[in-house]
């Protein structure tokens, strides 16, 4: 991208506070104008940086806000953050245990079975909801997997294919995706159909925007009934904070 196509940003950026919305990345820039600009830049360089970091600033704190928004939309409407997602565990969704998550992540293979532990000992209290949060610029299975795993979940199956997933992570392909069905007794054809239809793809987005939105940029990300977890997951921490909304 050419420094003039950066033009409008530097200037909003550097005159903050004066509106400037005529201005696009296609908006013609007269060399003048550029030239003021660029000079402005040189003699006063500090100026800029102190204009970038605010903006940085101000970005996080709508990151954070959005994200504290959304954490307590969690623990006090919980059933509108689940939606369609696939849940197990308390069917009352009081205490709420969310996961964005990656097939391919490694970190998240790793996360899986300090999960179940948890689950197993209080399923009679918590809700696992699982969103798909596949990071497909660097991991290349990560969204047909979430794809299969969708499908799975329209025959009621998601969890089963969940764990034969990160069980098997290093052979994510196309040929555990069937092997897995069949060893589920899934209808291979209508597991076919769902796996590459419009519907799956829209869910899959539905939970990346989720997640975008309210800023989650790493996974596994879990929250649990409105606090987020640090990783790597400890149990004794999770169960504090069941002990804590008791």
């Amino acid at each position: 991208m050419s420094q003039l196509c950066f033009i409008p940003l530097i200037l909003s950026l550097f005159l903050g506070s004066i509106t400037l919305s005529g201005f696009s990345s296609s908006t013609p820039i007269s060399a003048s104008l550029e030239d003021q600009v660029l000079q402005i830049i040189r003699n006063h360089p500090e100026v800029l940086i102190e204009s970038v970091q605010s903006y940085q600033q101000r970005k996080q704190q709508e990151r954070l806000q959005a994200q504290q928004t959304f954490l307590q939309q969690i623990k006090a409407a919980p059933v509108s953050v689940i939606g369609n997602s696939p849940t197990i565990g308390a069917a009352a969704n009081k205490i709420v245990l969310l996961e964005f998550s990656d097939f391919q992540c490694p970190f998240c293979a790793q996360a899986e079975p300090t999960v179940g532990q948890f689950i197993a000992k209080h399923q009679d209290q918590v809700t696992l909801v699982y969103k798909h949060f596949p990071l497909s610029q660097i991991h290349p299975q990560a969204e047909s997997s979430a794809h299969a795993a969708w499908a799975a979940q329209q025959q009621d199956k998601f969890w089963e294919y969940h764990n034969a997933l990160f069980a098997q992570q290093n052979q994510l392909g196309e040929a555990l995706y069937l092997t897995i069905a069949e060893n589920l007794n899934l209808d291979i054809d209508q597991f076919n159909r769902d796996r590459n239809s419009p519907e799956a793809k829209a869910a899959i987005n539905q939970d990346l925007e989720l997640a975008q939105r309210v800023g989650i940029r790493a996974t596994p990300f879990f929250a649990l009934n409105g606090e987020i977890l640090s990783l790597p997951l400890k149990i004794s921490a999770m169960e504090d904070i069941l002990l804590s909304n008791q």
